[in-house]
């Protein structure tokens, strides 16, 4: 069985993992706004219970297994700064389903085959401001603070013998979220941009912390390409709901800076 957090998974965003990697430059304008379409080709581990009176289930599903269930997904990052003050908005949606079938004993020779079918849906929105703490030609320095909001809802259907039951439930929570990004500009082709944040303090999850470092090709001056790494850990109980998770693996995007 699989759960929203599995839908996670599917390759889910990075959030503003590609945010400022063309334009955190320092001899930029004094106003950018970039619009940052990427994938993130991501596995997950952890421990999950999407039903209030269900089992906690240990999940270790690859970027392979998260692909063959990915029904739809959409991952955008909005990055702007103004001056020395900057904004960061990610966006992910993912839909993912999981069919199993198995055989139910009744009584020997006697078998009834069961299907059961996990619809799953997450969204993820991260919003963060914060102001440059350092801002030196080629080499800048942010701190940020913001919110992490989660959305999953899973939806199971069990048929067997001519009979269908249907069970839904869904969940979400927000985390308080602070955090620095850095960006370094390597040649006029190059640069790399890293970012962190740490957050929930048990007002949300009990503890989120998300680390992501990217290189970034400049294609023109209103363009580039990324390649990075992410890390997302949250660990998530309350009422029932479980979704203690790591996801972690590359990132691929494009920036266009207007």
């Amino acid at each position: 069985m699989k759960t929203a957090s599995l839908s996670i998974l599917a390759l889910v965003v990075a959030q503003a993992a590609l945010a400022g990697q063309t334009a955190a430059q320092t001899d930029g304008p004094d106003q950018v706004v970039q619009v940052s379409p990427y994938l993130w080709a991501t596995g997950i581990k952890g421990q999950v219970s999407p039903f209030r009176r269900g089992p906690t289930i240990g999940i270790e599903k690859g970027f392979s297994d998260v692909m063959e269930e990915l029904e739809l997904g959409g991952f955008l990052n909005i990055w702007a700064r103004k001056d020395r003050f900057v904004f960061s908005g990610d966006l992910m949606f993912v839909n993912t389903t999981d069919v199993r079938t198995s055989v139910l004993p009744v009584l020997p020779p006697l078998e009834v085959p069961v299907r059961g079918e996990v619809d799953s849906k997450q969204l993820m929105l991260t919003l963060q401001a914060g102001y440059r703490l350092y801002d030196a030609p080629g080499l800048t320095l942010d701190g940020l603070g913001g919110v992490r909001y989660w959305h999953i809802s899973n939806e199971l259907t069990a048929s067997a013998a001519g009979q269908t039951r249907t069970a839904k439930e869904s969940f979400d929570w927000f985390d308080p979220l602070v955090g620095l990004r850095g960006f370094a500009r390597i040649n006029k082709d190059w640069s790399l941009q890293a970012q962190a944040d740490i957050g929930g303090f048990s007002a949300g999850s009990d503890l989120t912390w998300s680390v992501l470092s990217t290189a970034n090709y400049i294609v023109t001056d209103s363009a580039s390409i990324s390649f990075g790494y992410r890390v997302l850990d949250v660990d998530y109980d309350h009422d029932g709901h479980v979704f203690d998770t790591r996801m972690q693996g590359p990132v691929i995007g494009a920036t266009w800076r207007f």
